[in-house]
């Protein structure tokens, strides 16, 4: 497990750099050659940098349970998730949204989530150490997720406090991922055009969702081998660059992998 990275690139000319950080490259035990290939990585949130799974998994038993529905596995609910939770509901219950107590279930379920989204969710190994690294370089790190916001928020400051710079997610009357409507809140955010600025930017993601959503915005986009769908899933919907660890992540994103 990487504690801190060192960065040789152009910045070695900055005097202000190299002086601030003399205590951290006294402490690395990697040394990376390259230059920053991205000044902004937008990162989806569950099965990227959060195994939310099992959460999600029991949250919606709880509610399958509640209104005498069908339970489902694991690896059901891996593949019901993506779109954002009113299409994990629609999937979850029979006859999905022509079903009376849809939006009942929906309000339920976004209620019992929001309470117990941290009993089982984890960082995957590596990422906050992957986070550091690229805050270390400058890079800004941001979160574009179909999750309700205020949960996403919530996760995002609990497991990454003070490395995420900004959190997109779904609210009511916002278009979900794939629509590349989060990127450009993200991108207004931190001042970036969308005209000029796209290829400084990256979206990171583990699912087809994903990819398209950095396609839709003109960005380029990373899939993530260890989430919700695989490698193999990944390479089939059209992922360009797949990466197996948060480590090389990190090493693409800074233009030295």
């Amino acid at each position: 497990m990487l504690d801190t990275w060192e960065f040789i690139d152009d910045r070695r000319e900055n005097s202000n750099w190299w002086k601030k950080n003399q205590s951290l490259l006294k402490k690395t035990k990697i040394i990376i050659v390259g230059y920053m290939k991205y000044l902004l990585a937008i990162f989806d949130l569950d099965g990227t940098i959060l195994n939310t799974l099992q959460d999600l998994a029991d949250s919606t038993n709880a509610i399958m349970k509640k209104f005498e529905f069908p339970e489902h596995t694991v690896d059901n609910v891996r593949l019901m998730v993506g779109n954002g939770i009113p299409k994990l509901i629609e999937r979850a219950i029979p006859d999905g949204v022509n079903n009376p107590k849809y939006n009942q279930v929906l309000a339920d379920f976004i209620d019992y989530y929001r309470n117990h989204c941290e009993i089982k969710t984890a960082p995957y190994d590596g990422m906050i150490e992957a986070f550091k690294a690229l805050k270390s370089a400058g890079v800004k790190i941001a979160v574009n997720t179909n999750k309700d916001e205020t949960a996403a928020k919530k996760l995002c400051d609990n497991y990454f406090p003070d490395l995420i710079d900004y959190v997109s997610g779904g609210r009511k009357g916002k278009p979900h991922k794939p629509d590349p409507v989060g990127v450009y809140e993200i991108f207004n955010h931190f001042g970036f055009e969308c005209s000029s600025d796209c290829k400084k930017a990256v979206f990171i993601g583990d699912s087809e969702v994903d990819i398209q959503t950095g396609t839709n915005a003109g960005l380029d986009a990373i899939g993530c081998a260890w989430g919700f769908r695989g490698k193999d899933f990944l390479a089939q919907h059209g992922a360009k660059i797949i990466v197996m660890t948060p480590s090389e992540m990190a090493k693409v994103i800074l233009g030295i992998g």
